[in-house]
Order: structure tokens, then C-alpha cells, then sequence
């Protein structure tokens, strides 16, 4: 029991501690982390506090101002825009999150398959990445979300990878090619230890760090993928969402312009502190990762 409790004891201070603590040691690392989780805090509490129907429809109160009641005031149906923040901001890293989760994923397996096993799996996988380099990414998603219409989260987040993969796969597959020839492989090889083995204990480890890194730069790139196919009306209006908000904004306000830039400038400031917050915790994740990075 003891030495469970060492164990545990020994592993929390790796995986929490000792990262937190170089997190917060850099201003920038803090203030991102800080980000991060309010609005992670926004997305998963936020909900269960506010418990607003973003469709009620109160003209009464359309286009009131800044009180109170509502801190940033209504739009033209007299909907609260703080709680309309608060409810789309769940859709929007709820997509994002798995977006990143696949992009990552399909990403690791083609560009570590293809780098292990070289020969023709590797040619045949370089040429279907380099096939999916070539084709516009967002273009691309604009055609297929105005088929689909599509308002399920899942869908919506493999939509939003479909190319999104194919530069990290590279990257990792560059990686993965240097591994393999380093001693440590070539002594695993030599002991008899199968593929699986050696890509997931030996390979695997050593890239970790930069899918991690990579994964939250897909996560930013989800978020701004996403509330852009929104923004456009690509997808459907049911599903709440930062874009949704954008898009009635611009379409709706009319010439009242003080309660236009009230809608746009809310979730626009979301996004944008959101997207600081990631970029300024994955520095700091860099020098988790790479003691040479740390000062001091």
C-alpha cells in the first residue's frame, strides 16, 4: 500500500506538478493557462449556471443596452448576448477538441506508419498526403459543409480535418525516419522486439511532445475553421455557436451601430483572447518538453 502510494506520489509530481510549475514560472505561460481554463470553466460550468434557451425570443427587451440584468446588453430578439457566449462557447471547443483529437491521431498513425515501414507503404502514403497537400483546405470545407448542412458536432469536427492532417503527418513522419535509426531502435530491433512494440514504447515517446504542441496549434486552427463555415451560413443555425452570433450580427443589426458592435465585438474578443491564451500555454509546454528551452 505504501509503495502504491509512492508510485501515485511520484507520478503526480511528473505529470502535474513539476509542469505546472515551470508553466507558471513564465508570465506568459500563466496568463495563457489562466485563459485557458475560464474558458474551459465557460464551456463545461458555464452552461449548468446560466441554463439559457438561446432560442427564446423577448422583443420587450431587443437591443438593450449594457445593465446589470444584461452586462453586455441584448441583440434585436431581446436575447442575452453573455448567456448566448456562454452556450456557444460549448459547441465551439467542444468541436475544436475533437477536431484537434483527430487530426492528431490520423496524423501520428500515417506519419509514423509511413516512416517505420518505409518501402512501398511509405510511398503510398507520401503520395496520398502530398495529393491531400494540394487541395485547399478551406474551399474544400466550404463545398462539402453547404452539401452535408450538417449540425452534429462529430461530423462536423471530421469535416473540419479532413485535410488538416496531412502537414503534421509529414512532420511526424520526418521525425520518425531519424528515429528509427538511432541506437536505441536498432538495439530494440536487435533483441527481436516487435513493430508495435518499438513504435509505441520506443518511437512513440519520443514525438509525443510535438503531436501534443501540434495539437493544440489544430485545435486553434478548428476554432477558426469552424466559426468561419458558421460565419459564411455554411452550416445550419440550430447549433449555437460564436459564428452563428457573427453572422446574425452582421445580417441583422441594421444601422443601429453601437448594438452591432456590441454582437460582433463579444464573441470576436472570445476568439481572439482564446486563440492568445493557447499560443502563449504552448510556449510554455515547449520548455515542459524541452528542458533546453528553460532558463535558469
Amino acid at each position: 500500500m505504501v509503495q502504491v502510494k509512492e508510485i501515485l506520489t511520484k507520478a503526480l509530481k511528473k505529470l502535474v506538478y513539476d509542469p505546472l510549475k515551470i508553466i507558471l514560472k513564465s508570465r506568459r505561460g500563466t496568463f495563457g493557462l489562466i485563459i485557458v481554463l475560464f474558458f474551459t470553466l465557460m464551456a463545461t460550468v458555464g452552461p449548468l449556471i446560466v441554463r439559457y434557451d438561446p432560442s427564446t425570443v423577448n422583443l420587450s427587451e431587443a437591443l438593450q443596452p449594457p445593465s446589470l440584468k444584461h452586462p453586455l446588453g441584448t441583440d434585436w430578439f431581446g436575447r442575452d448576448i453573455l448567456a448566448m457566449l456562454i452556450i456557444g462557447s460549448q459547441d465551439v471547443l467542444f468541436v475544436s477538441f475533437v477536431t484537434a483529437l483527430i487530426t492528431t491521431s490520423v496524423a501520428t498513425f500515417i506519419g509514423i506508419l509511413s516512416g517505420y515501414m518505409g518501402g512501398k507503404v511509405d510511398s503510398a502514403l507520401v503520395a496520398v498526403t502530398d495529393i491531400v497537400l494540394t487541395i485547399p483546405g478551406f474551399p474544400l470545407l466550404i463545398v462539402i459543409a453547404s452539401v452535408l448542412r450538417t449540425s452534429n458536432p462529430i461530423l462536423l469536427a471530421a469535416i473540419l480535418s479532413i485535410t488538416a492532417w496531412a502537414p503534421l503527418s509529414r512532420a511526424i513522419r520526418s521525425q520518425t525516419l531519424s528515429l528509427r535509426e538511432r541506437e536505441f531502435v536498432e538495439m530494440a530491433k536487435c533483441l527481436g522486439m516487435p513493430s508495435i512494440h518499438i513504435i509505441f514504447s520506443e518511437i512513440l515517446p519520443n514525438i509525443m511532445p510535438y503531436i501534443i504542441i501540434n495539437g493544440i496549434f489544430a485545435f486553434t486552427g478548428a476554432i477558426y475553421a469552424q466559426v468561419g463555415l458558421f460565419m459564411l451560413g455554411l452550416a445550419p443555425y440550430k447549433s449555437q455557436n460564436w459564428g452563428v452570433m457573427l453572422n446574425l450580427a452582421v445580417n441583422y443589426a441594421g444601422a443601429v451601430f453601437s448594438i452591432r458592435q456590441a454582437s460582433l465585438l463579444a464573441p470576436a474578443i472570445c476568439i481572439i483572447l482564446l486563440q492568445v491564451g493557447l499560443v502563449f500555454l504552448s510556449g510554455s509546454l515547449e520548455e515542459v518538453f524541452n528542458p533546453r528551452l528553460r532558463s535558469g
